[in-house]
């Protein structure tokens, strides 16, 4: 009974946000709700919200320190130089301007959050995307697939989780995945050059004048002392979180309450900064603290677990030789339907008990874990995907419905190349 359950409440969750009967917000907090009374736990619901919450609150912090972070260094014009080098190379061609986005998703996605790209990449490329026609859900798409693959970093949620879950080294694992992750990252700019160009059949080119689309950005010398500052901070911040020397959330507070002090040092320049980008933190935070109660709720009354054990089930015996290709490909709905701390630390120790028997190492079952966190992107348990449909004014059904194939690409493309490389082996 706890079974069906559980895959209703999916069903109707999914069905809710997807027709719009419901917002994203309103579904996480009160879908798992109701179906928790029916399955009876009404009496445990505060204890088992409360848990989820805590569970998630770091999360909530980090992201809400590293998008005012990344957003005030966007303001000081840290990423400038960046973004009018892509600017000027792809002039008013839409192919140009869809290969740019890639381009400039990977690049900033180098801090392996997808919030700080999608603000950082919209608020450069949007008004250029306006001003020659190039579809929106065009970027939101080439954005998803790129930090479908950077989402994988090791300082990124779903590689450390993996790695621990199975008790790997994480240079020995991080060394195995890079090609894996070179080759989905030419996907992605395989799609950006094929969706572009789409976009140039469907527009022509746009003749533009030399300097459109960079008149917002203020002008500054590469050797300004504020410039060499940020950047020093900003590579520091990133250095300090691979290190692990403090918390990710404890480190984006002190980074941003020192770049503010650096950079807006007028008590009214500092409130401005916060409250200019107020909106998008608190359209981010919310969402994290609903999908806490989700998470909390499917924890508390045993339904993650149930989902779990009824997948692992369905796998046949004979199979178990191949349990690293299987894992890889069920990995795109586990971590779909799931949290990565539910798929990484509660299904594949699982799958990885059953695949010890056949000799699949722990190893090789991590990076088969990770090859299907693409499609994790567009979970309705992401709350970063929310925030992308929201900057783009973009319906989150139909983003989903439009990306999903290029994603499940990007799974098949690495998992190849994982087989091509030998970190998968299909012969034992």
């Amino acid at each position: 009974m706890l079974t069906l359950l559980s895959y209703s409440m999916i069903t109707c969750f999914m069905y809710l946000v997807m027709s719009k009967r419901l917002s994203p917000l309103v579904a996480l907090l009160l879908v798992p709700v109701a179906f928790a009374c029916l399955a009876g736990y009404t009496t445990t619901l505060g204890p088992m919200m409360f848990d989820g919450l805590k569970m998630l609150a770091p999360t909530g912090v980090m992201l809400t320190f590293a998008i005012l972070y990344f957003c005030m260094m966007t303001d000081a014009g840290l990423f400038n130089p960046l973004v009018k080098l892509i600017l000027k190379a792809v002039k008013g061609d839409p192919q140009k301007i869809v290969l740019g986005t890639a381009i400039l998703g990977i690049c900033v996605g180098l801090d392996g959050d997808g919030a700080t790209t999608y603000i950082i990449t919209c608020a450069a490329l949007l008004p250029l995307y306006r001003r020659t026609g190039v579809r929106l859900q065009v970027m939101a798409t080439v954005l998803l697939l790129a930090i479908g693959v950077m989402n994988i970093l090791p300082w990124a949620g779903p590689f450390s989780r993996a790695a621990s879950a199975m008790k790997v080294d994480i240079t020995e694992l991080f060394v195995a995945m890079l090609p894996l992750m070179a080759i989905g990252l030419a996907w992605v700019l395989f799609v950006a050059l094929y969706l572009g160009r789409l976009e140039r059949r469907r527009l022509g080119v746009v003749q533009l004048d030399g300097n459109e689309g960079l008149e917002h950005f203020t002008e500054f010398r590469l050797n300004d002392w504020r410039f060499l500052f940020n950047a020093a901070l900003t590579v520091a911040l990133i250095a300090l979180m691979m290190l692990a020397v403090m918390p990710p959330a404890v480190l984006f507070m002190l980074a941003f309450g020192i770049g503010l002090v650096v950079n807006f040092p007028n008590l009214k320049e500092q409130k401005a900064v916060i409250a200019r980008h107020a909106d998008n933190v608190m359209a981010e935070t919310l969402l994290i603290f609903a999908a806490g109660v989700f998470v909390g709720i499917m924890g508390g009354t045993g339904m993650t677990k149930a989902i779990s054990e009824s997948l692992i089930h369905v796998i046949p015996e004979w199979a178990g030789s191949s349990m690293s290709i299987i894992t890889a490909f069920i990995s795109m709905p586990f971590t779909y339907v799931l949290t990565n701390d539910a798929f990484y630390f509660g299904v594949l120790p699982i799958l990885a008990e059953t695949a010890s028997h056949y000799g699949i190492s722990g190893k090789e079952m991590a990076i088969a874990g990770l090859i299907g966190q693409p499609v994790h992107l567009l979970s309705p348990l992401v709350a970063s995907t929310y925030l992308l449909c929201g900057l783009l004014d973009l319906d989150y059904g139909d983003n989903q419905r439009m990306t999903l194939k290029w994603t499940v690409g990007t799974v098949g493309v690495m998992l190849l190349a994982a087989l091509a490389f030998g970190s998968i082996s299909i012969i034992r």
